[in-house]
């Protein structure tokens, strides 16, 4: 039985619905902003739940998979292109850039993340804010991704970790329908210590603005899973 891209994209919709203390969190953030940009936006959800609350602004959504991207098009009034973050090309046109759901982790070399977070700076108009999350270190949570096994509309989702190596995770997500494995889907997600992010976010022209280690707005303790960071433009001296 064939598993379409299309198909990931529907499972990825349905094993994480738009909705908790992270949505609330960049929720907020969206509806006190104008234009929005939003850098890996997968299928979409975000903006357009924001655009079902009635938010009029403008509205662009980045991501290089074009099959989550056919799925978010149910909005039309949403600008949704087809990029990665570094091949951004817009200058001071957004208030807010957002990358939720830990996508910021799968800017995995220094080259990408530089790069990256140059173009989501230039983006920003002076003012503007960058709001992501992505997860701690100290919690060790890949070792838990092979103990998880979700079950939904009849297909089984489990985790494979690959490797471990100077911070960066390669992990599987297979997808099976009665023992027989119809997609593996490969990534690489980068765990970065909160120094040395933070070092990455002021040689792009940031200034970190809060840092927390829960949608709360917590500290991080020794008992976060994330870091949930705003970090402004940095003025020009």
């Amino acid at each position: 039985m064939s598993f379409t891209d299309a198909d990931v994209a529907e499972l990825y919709d349905k094993l994480n619905p738009w909705g908790g203390g992270d949505a609330a969190f960049y929720d907020a953030l969206v509806d006190e902003a104008r234009d929005v940009l939003d850098v890996g936006c997968g299928t979409g959800q975000m903006l357009i739940a924001a655009r079902e609350r009635g938010h009029v602004g403008r509205f662009v959504g980045l991501d290089p998979d074009l099959a989550s991207l056919e799925r978010a098009r149910v909005r039309s009034d949403v600008e949704w292109v087809q990029a990665r973050a570094e091949d951004s090309i817009w200058v001071a046109e957004f208030d807010l850039a957002v990358m939720s759901s830990n996508a910021f982790q799968f800017f995995v070399t220094d080259d990408e993340l530089r790069k990256s977070l140059r173009a989501i700076r230039n983006s920003l108009r002076p003012g503007g804010r960058f709001a992501f999350d992505t997860r701690y270190p100290a919690a060790r949570e890949w070792e838990q991704w092979p103990l998880a096994e979700i079950e939904v509309d009849g297909l089984t989702v489990s985790y494979e970790v690959e490797s471990v190596e100077d911070g960066v995770v390669a992990v599987a997500e297979l997808t099976s329908r009665g023992g027989e494995l119809l997609h593996r889907d490969r990534a690489s997600l980068r765990f970065l210590e909160v120094g040395v992010l933070n070092e990455f976010l002021v040689e792009a022209g940031f200034v970190v603005e809060g840092q927390y280690g829960d949608w709360q707005g917590g500290p991080i303790t020794g008992e976060s899973v994330s870091i949930v960071t705003v970090a402004g433009v940095a003025s020009v001296s």
